[in-house]
């Protein structure tokens, strides 16, 4: 079983991805135990205005080794295929390039020391330069194919030099490596000259940090096209919120109308106090109406699906996969066996008061078979916390200690932890792991995987 990933994304991001086959069908559940310190619950923090916002997902085609789909000299080829056929295996290269690039580069930067860091720096180096030249040994002499071909080639080569100085910033220092050094800051040169010798850029972009990050990722988007797919949402229960909604009017207003009548039975004439009294009623009314009517709809909407996505494909149109999520507030009770019994084996210092939030993914394969070379989709759900940390205390003050007959003190930092459960069911095989998040106002501090079955 190909289990799914939870990683970190950004500063006060995660992500959770997996892989699917053709007509697949997989479930993910995401347990999050929230300490009631935090104070998270229903009533500061909406799930609806929280999955709209801070909730995103994403399909696309995936291969884990570059050369199964597209490293073939054949593909850049103008003479093979139609116009929408150069684009959409242009584009899949192009996206499975920077794929590769961004996930080396951050295993990269996991290498703490320079006797590591370096060697796997250039020999990074030297396969993103195989790749690049393999893009660019077949540049198309049509008009409407070279548009292409350059913003995917101009795309590449800044991203390329973004990635290695990115990678040498933040990699370790040592006077030992010059000569790697100076070879990784040979390809940014070399790829900078590139974008000025073809003209890919003008002067005033270049000019302007701002001008010249949006024009990379418009093209980003362009070389995503035909390979991430397109997304479209649904709110599912549209129509049963609106009966819900129209039996309750229908019942309050019933239950005035015969409080009005038999107001007018008892008052045989138009007097101060019937005015009153049926003012009373109306204000009654309107003030409970939405009170019973959000009473009612919770209880029916508890464990039912609120959200559909569908994606299709962008260049042929047809539907590839079909998404059903849930996210609600649960009760302890609510949890399946599995999941509690592991929330159990956490540390008595943690079993604090917690409110528990499930989001739930069921995901379904449409498609019967992909495009040549690929057997897999990647799904990709990104879970933005920037709302969990909206009510945090800042600074918890600071640490003092005794050294000798000095006195000295520190600044601390309050921090809060997150427990997560992600469970995936594939067909009868079940994998649960559990998470502990540990994060400030700023940032995840630490994201750690502590126990899985």
């Amino acid at each position: 079983m190909n289990r799914a990933k939870l990683i970190q994304d950004e500063n006060l991001s995660f992500r959770v991805s997996h892989q699917l086959l053709p007509e697949d069908y997989q479930r993910i559940d995401l347990y999050f135990s929230l300490p009631v310190e935090m104070g998270i619950n229903p009533s500061t923090l909406n799930v609806e205005e929280f999955f709209y916002a801070n909730i995103k997902n994403q399909s696309a085609y995936y291969a884990d080794q570059l050369h199964l789909p597209l490293v073939r000299s054949r593909f850049i080829s103008q003479n093979k295929g139609e116009q929408g056929d150069y684009r959409l295996n242009l584009n899949l290269y192009s996206y499975q390039v920077k794929k590769a690039l961004d996930a080396d580069i951050k295993f990269t930067l996991k290498l703490k020391t320079a006797e590591e860091f370096y060697p796997a720096a250039v020999e990074l180096a030297e396969q993103t330069i195989a790749l690049t030249k393999k893009l660019r040994r077949y540049t198309p002499s049509d008009k409407k194919l070279n548009s292409f071909f350059e913003n995917a080639d101009n795309y590449l080569s800044w991203h390329i030099e973004q990635s290695f100085l990115r990678l040498l910033s933040r990699g370790p220092k040592s006077s030992d490596f010059t000569t790697e050094r100076e070879l990784l800051l040979t390809l940014c040169r070399s790829e900078n000259e590139y974008r000025i010798e073809n003209k890919y850029n003008s002067q005033v972009t270049l000019d302007d940090a701002n001008r010249i990050t949006n024009k990379m990722r418009l093209l980003q988007r362009l070389i995503e096209y035909g390979v991430v797919f397109q997304r479209k949402p649904r709110y599912l229960n549209v129509n049963l919120k609106r009966f819900v909604r129209g039996v309750v009017t229908a019942f309050i207003m019933a239950f005035v109308m015969l409080l009005v009548l038999n107001a007018r039975t008892n008052f045989t004439e138009v007097t101060i106090a019937l005015v009153a009294f049926l003012g009373v009623i109306y204000g009654l009314r309107e003030t409970f109406k939405d009170d019973l009517t959000d009473l009612i709809w919770r209880k029916i909407q508890k464990g039912r699906p609120k959200w559909q996505n569908l994606f299709t494909h962008s260049v042929t149109k047809k539907r590839i996969m079909s998404q059903i999520l849930w996210l609600e507030y649960i009760n302890p009770k609510d949890l399946p066996n599995s999941v509690n019994n592991l929330f159990q084996e956490r540390g008595q210092q943690n079993k604090q008061d917690a409110q528990l939030l499930h989001f739930r993914c069921d995901n379904k394969v449409l498609a019967k078979k992909f495009l040549p070379g690929y057997d897999e989709i990647q799904q990709q759900t990104f879970f933005n916390l920037t709302p969990f940390v909206r009510f945090l205390k800042k600074g918890a003050g600071r640490l003092y200690s005794l050294d000798g007959q000095k006195i000295s003190n520190q600044a601390v930092e309050r921090r809060y932890q997150i427990n997560l459960v992600l469970r995936h069911l594939y067909k009868d095989e079940e994998s649960i792991q559990r998470f502990k998040i540990t994060l400030n106002r700023s940032e995840i501090v630490n994201l750690e995987r502590i126990k899985d079955n």
